[in-house]
């Protein structure tokens, strides 16, 4: 099937796919394979996997946007996207730490949790272990 990643910005990834694993804010974590049901949905803050046709996994840090699956296509079209190797590691643990700084002031700021979400999904997709 043919995969699309897209940001705002430009594409990050296309070619042919084994399959994607993507969050969705209904359905959670959900895999399309080739001749999936035609289906549309929102993205959630999450990782998604693609599995190009004999290669390794592909993951991106995926913030928000919608995901389209309609014959053999599957697009994401995402709000921020970030390709594993392209996350700043050094800047999403200064991130992290400035989130749970926050935290500890205001356990219910809504702005910190959210970042810290963002920081420890940049983490998780460039394979960092959390400390």
């Amino acid at each position: 099937m043919q995969v699309q990643v897209v940001s705002p910005e430009r594409i990050l990834w296309s070619g042919d796919a084994e399959l994607v694993t993507a969050r969705t804010v209904e359905g959670g974590d959900i895999t399309f394979l080739t001749g999936h049901a035609p289906f549309v949905g929102a993205l959630e803050t999450g990782k998604v996997t693609v599995r190009p046709e004999g290669d390794d996994d592909v993951f991106f840090a995926v913030h928000g946007g919608f995901v389209e699956v309609s014959a053999d296509n599957v697009s994401l079209l995402t709000d921020v996207a970030e390709h594993a190797d392209a996350i700043d590691v050094e800047r999403a643990q200064a991130a992290r730490a400035s989130a749970k700084e926050a935290m500890a002031h205001d356990v219910a700021d809504s702005e910190a949790v959210a970042a810290l979400r963002r920081a420890e999904l940049r983490l998780e997709v460039a394979g960092v272990v959390p400390e």
